[in-house]
């Protein structure tokens, strides 16, 4: 009954929105959009800065990848839960305290001085920061009214793919100029701010403490386990050979059976921790879609720029964030255009014309080569940017914009977790194929650097030559350069392989554009929830 009369209210203070935007809802709402970005941000800060934690905790190769794991396991448990706990203590309260809990957690990592305190630190700064993410969608699409839309999903747009963008070169920038400790303390004032902003202005909705009595706490259990055992199979399935290895094998089976219970009890219990239901939407079940293509598309590419320079080119941190910040500032030249064509054209047409414009970036990116440096990376960034914000400005309002208000915060949960989720499935098959396409091409040059081929022989005559020269072992050394360049190319094709895949992927998701209906309007845009 309780969000039965919220709705109702809701649809009666529609036109008073329509009318006239409160200060006090733009600040909240900007002060939310901030307290996001740093959320989203920290998944990345610390991909370009992974060795110098590593030094600075005297951490093991096997150990540093899991201050970026630990962070997207607890963040992913929390981003679906966000919109049931945001209807039981409101969106003012899980806001703030949100923005105080990761503050505080920023703070606490910085103090690390072994990596088990920054595994903690780490996956308590991403729960708690995942309360952050998906208040925002929900916000944009209640507080706003439709006339406003084209404005605000660009900023939310362009917050949700430039941050994790940019991380790698804020990450870079801050733990060269200063130390690795900055990528967790510079957090801290803007959080304290944020903190302060959303309690005192939130007033988008009220609590309704009474559902605390039915939450579903067997459901919060297996959800949990579910997607956090799932998360770390992706993120650890290919550096541990998959199912052979027994902790995989275990995580696979805990997540299988969770995920079982949890959509038993989803579609079962009064009260659900995530209601499902949103997906009977059709804009919203393909919206997720491509949301979730749309994490392939973001975060393996967030991963492979930085991978190639880092292996192949031997950029230190700084440098691959300078070369990656092409794409952000695409994406921020970007968004105001993409907000004024959502305005005009289909969103049909407009994600069309993304999708194309991101495989344009990918298939240029399949024809790699060892010397490619900052200006052949530069179109394909571009393209990759502009591709990025002009399919997420309509996803958004696609999935989002016409839901009911009622149900505006699950599905923003959900909504956001695709996009997660599609990030981590993205980098584990991205991972798998790059180690198998590798292992394939070194094969195949191997075969063609033997005793047999004129070339070879001569290339391999003359660099022992040259080393015999100096005095030192030619022959060795040259079947060591001979195999290192092997292996080198090897990776290049690889590289080759994946960005190509993606080309096919995300021209394919033009035909998934085909069989959406076109929006017929946006939904309700009330006042709360």
């Amino acid at each position: 009954m309780a969000a039965t009369a919220t709705a109702g209210s809701v649809a009666a203070a529609a036109p008073k929105v329509e009318e006239h935007m409160d200060p006090k809802r733009l600040i909240a709402f900007f002060a939310m959009v901030v307290g996001m970005f740093m959320a989203i941000l920290d998944i990345q800060i610390v991909s370009a800065s992974l060795a110098e934690i590593q030094a600075g905790l005297s951490a093991g190769s096997d150990e540093i990848g899991w201050v970026q794991t630990s962070y997207l396991i607890a963040e992913v448990i929390m981003i679906p839960l966000s919109g049931t706990l945001a209807r039981i203590v409101s969106t003012r309260v899980l806001f703030s305290v949100s923005a105080a809990g990761f503050t505080a957690a920023s703070a606490l990592a910085a103090t690390a001085t072994n990596i088990d305190q920054m595994i903690v630190y780490r996956a308590i700064q991403g729960f708690i920061g995942g309360g952050m993410i998906p208040s925002v969608f929900a916000a944009a699409f209640t507080i706003f009214p439709p006339s406003k839309r084209n404005i605000v999903s660009p900023i939310i747009g362009l917050i949700a793919t430039l941050a994790p963008t940019i991380g790698p070169t804020v990450g870079g920038y801050l733990s060269h100029a200063f130390s690795w400790h900055w990528l967790f303390l510079v957090n801290v004032i803007p959080g304290i701010i944020v903190a302060t902003l959303t309690w005192t202005f939130i007033d988008f909705d009220k609590p309704e403490l009474g559902l605390l009595k039915k939450f579903d706490w067997w459901g919060l259990a297996s959800m949990a386990i579910f997607l956090g055992a799932l998360e770390y199979v992706l993120e650890e399935g290919n550096t541990n050979d998959w199912f052979n290895d027994e902790h995989i094998v275990i995580g696979a089976v805990a997540s299988a059976i969770a995920a079982i219970v949890f959509f038993y009890r989803a579609f079962k219990v009064e009260f659900p921790v995530v209601d499902l239901r949103a997906f009977a939407n059709r804009n919203f079940a393909f919206g997720s879609m491509f949301s979730f293509v749309m994490g392939i598309g973001l975060y393996g590419l967030t991963y492979l720029y930085p991978l190639y320079l880092g292996r192949i080119r031997g950029y230190d941190s700084l440098m691959i964030g300078e070369t990656m910040f092409v794409s952000g500032l695409a994406m921020f030249f970007t968004a105001p255009v993409a907000g004024i064509l959502s305005g005009k054209l289909d969103p049909r047409v407009l994600m069309t014309i993304g999708f194309t414009s991101f495989a344009s970036g990918t298939w240029i990116m399949g024809h790699l080569t060892a010397d490619w440096d900052f200006y052949e990376l530069f179109i394909p960034q571009i393209l990759r940017g502009v591709g990025l914000m002009l399919c997420m400005v309509p996803i958004n309002n696609i999935a989002l914009g016409t839901m009911p208000p009622a149900r505006m915060r699950g599905a923003s949960g959900l909504f956001n977790l695709t996009r997660n989720l599609g990030g981590a499935v993205g980098l584990a098959v991205i991972n798998t194929i790059l180690t198998q396409r590798q292992d394939f091409h070194y094969a195949r040059l191997a075969e063609h650097i033997q005793w047999g081929n004129p070339e070879a022989m001569e290339r391999f005559n003359n660099m022992a030559a040259n080393f015999n020269a100096h005095g030192l072992d030619g022959t060795t050394i040259a079947i060591k350069q001979l195999a290192g360049m092997a292996q080198k190319q090897a990776i290049i094709l690889s590289f080759g392989d994946i960005f190509m895949l993606l080309t096919v992927l995300f021209l394919s998701l033009i035909l998934g554009v085909m069989m959406i209906k076109k929006p017929e309007g946006v939904g309700p845009s009330g006042g709360g929830h």
